[in-house]
């Protein structure tokens, strides 16, 4: 069972490239009459903490073996906008999207089918 399509974008980005990446999402999604919802992670920390959530959850953590100090500050990968999720399911980033896409599988990407 499918949620509903979450586009996560960022509106106070201050790079081109991205908000170029927000804009073709949501241009491509309507285009195909794909509803969706649009969640600012700049002007909410717990969407933001929910992208990152989203993105991250399955993940395994690594861990250097021959570290044996356990680094409270550990490195955190950086998660940027825009992502995509559909309900609980995180669906992908841009690149993702934009390889559904080429292969003609976007409902599959978005887990509409």
């Amino acid at each position: 069972m499918s949620g509903k399509v979450t586009l996560f974008i960022s509106g106070i980005s201050g790079s081109k490239e991205i908000k170029k990446r927000q804009q073709h999402i949501s241009t491509m999604l309507q285009a195909q009459k794909i509803p969706f919802e649009t969640v600012d992670v700049a002007s909410d920390p717990a969407a933001l903490d929910r992208m990152r959530e989203l993105v991250t959850k399955g993940k395994p953590k690594i861990k250097d073996p021959d570290d044996e100090e356990e680094d409270e500050e550990e490195e955190e990968e950086v998660i940027l906008a825009p992502q995509i999720a559909n309900g609980d399911e995180y669906c992908g980033g841009y690149e993702d999207f934009e390889n559904a896409i080429e292969m003609e599988n976007l409902k599959e990407f978005l887990k509409l089918k």
